[in-house]
């Protein structure tokens, strides 16, 4: 399934969303008409178990074409919010997972070239997130090398702790998109939650995938551009540190929770990394997408 959380009006709170053929379902009148209640929101459906993606997929099949009044919106229609407004936990953040990001970073960032021997990890906060067709905000009194990175989200479906590699994947809810937004000037004496998680630097979305319909989330096509120009372009195959290490990593210290995302670093092409150094500004626009999972674009407005 695709999931989504949409708005039908500007004042609507959000809703959980399917989308079948150009169409949004809305789960939690669909659960209602057909007497099989849903709940109406994406957290709560993550709760709800592994076992919520196969019967709603189920239910929707039998009902396509035939969905009961008022549970169907074009998809046209609606406003697409973050898949998780606002997440329960901060999100993972994961830093120098591809080789080339690696060498390109070292080089205009100071990192070590050295391939990490285990998964550099940090976190931005929930009010971080913003959905597609959201402003990223340029507050040039806070930064001047605002920078890009687009990224593969991992969500979480089931609690983990002390997870194996082997069983890793099965605590996995889905996937979507997220642009890990950096202050390249913000870092503070090596730590980067300041510099990753201002207001609006966690671009998310368009949807969640639920991971039976990606089965090998190892090799999908991952870009981005700037004002429709490339800026990034590899495959998740190039991931240092594949999924399954990631979760089995965290999980050995922190427990995962449902609905807890995973962003699983990025490839390069990011503007530190160029020569002459590419920064966002106000008016650029930031499209960037996952193959099989959507486009996420975004505006940078000056705050």
């Amino acid at each position: 399934m695709k999931l989504i959380t949409y708005r039908k009006h500007a004042a609507d709170a959000g809703h959980l969303g399917a989308i079948l053929n150009e169409q949004v379902i809305d789960l939690e009148a669909f659960g209602d008409a057909i007497g099989e209640p849903l709940p109406g929101n994406m957290q709560d459906f993550i709760d709800l178990g592994p076992s919520a993606i196969t019967e709603t997929s189920e239910m929707l099949a039998e009902m396509e074409g035939r969905w009961p009044l008022g549970t169907s919106t074009p998809f046209e229609n609606v406003r697409l919010l973050a898949p998780i407004p606002r997440t329960r936990k901060n999100i993972f953040g994961i830093g120098l997972n591809y080789v080339e990001h690696i060498a390109e970073s070292a080089a205009a960032l100071d990192t070590s070239a050295d391939l990490p021997k285990q998964p550099v990890v940090f976190t931005k906060p929930a009010t971080a997130i913003i959905g597609t067709g959201e402003a990223i905000q340029h507050n040039a009194a806070m930064t001047q090398q605002l920078d890009w990175e687009v990224e593969l989200a991992v969500i979480i479906g089931t609690t983990a702790t002390r997870i194996a590699k082997a069983d890793a994947m099965r605590h996995v809810f889905g996937y979507s998109v997220m642009v890990d937004v950096s202050a390249r000037d913000n870092r503070r004496a090596g730590q980067w939650i300041f510099s990753k998680g201002q207001d609006t630097y966690a671009p998310f979305g368009p949807c969640i995938v639920t991971s039976d319909e990606i089965p090998d989330p190892h090799n999908l096509d991952l870009w981005l551009t700037k004002n429709g120009e490339e800026k990034q372009r590899s495959n998740t195959k190039f991931l240092l540190f594949d999924i399954p290490t990631l979760i089995s990593d965290l999980s050995s210290g922190m427990t995962l929770e449902p609905g807890d995302v995973i962003a699983t670093g990025t490839p390069s092409g990011v503007g530190a990394g160029r020569t002459p150094q590419e920064w966002m500004w106000p008016g650029d626009v930031i499209e960037c997408g996952v193959e099989g999972i959507g486009t996420l674009r975004n505006p940078v407005v000056k705050i």
